[in-house]
């Protein structure tokens, strides 16, 4: 009696099969999810986040630090141009994202947060602000927010970094968590 070997029990797609699947070429602004890491700390996890946006097909508003456009480029590997909003005054643009009447939604460990796993995906325009990874968004920017969202964390560090926070939020808020 002989064993046949069997073949692989998860089939992985051919990277032509993945690309007929998605869209051809860049996404314009869809002006509906908007990422907003609008107090930057780390250069590299920009461009991270930019790909998250790609996959989710959400756009990035970011400050306009002079070193912002080359970390967006360092970490950013997309072939084509992702849709990017330049922010000079973060205060400011959130206080017209919210007189536009956009949802925003800030991710934040506080007393009122909803957890990640509750947060429902965005059916108007959403804003997900990002604060800086060590002192979180600033004070006087927690009152433009509609909503904190936090996500459950069982280790003992504090926060994770912005791209990875991003991202998570972003899949939930895309609805494709």
């Amino acid at each position: 009696m002989s064993r046949r070997a069997a073949g692989p029990a998860i089939r992985v797609r051919p990277a032509r099969e993945v690309r007929r699947q998605r869209r051809r070429s860049a996404h314009p602004c869809w002006d509906h999810l908007i990422a907003a890491p609008l107090w930057p700390q780390h250069g590299a996890n920009l461009g991270t986040l930019l790909r998250t946006c790609d996959a989710v097909g959400a756009c990035m508003a970011v400050p306009r630090f002079s070193w912002v456009p080359e970390a967006l480029a360092r970490g950013n590997t997309l072939r084509r141009p992702a849709c990017v909003h330049w922010v000079n005054d973060p205060l400011g643009w959130l206080e017209r994202q919210r007189a536009a009447g956009s949802r925003v939604v800030g991710v934040e460990l506080a007393d009122e947060a909803v957890r990640l796993a509750d947060l429902p995906a965005a059916r108007t325009r959403t804003v997900a602000v990002l604060g800086h990874e060590r002192s979180g968004i600033p004070g006087e920017a927690l009152d433009l927010l509609d909503l904190a969202v936090e996500i459950p964390m069982v280790g003992g560090g504090a926060s994770l970094n912005v791209a990875v926070a991003g991202s998570l939020v972003l899949y939930r808020l895309a609805g494709l968590l």
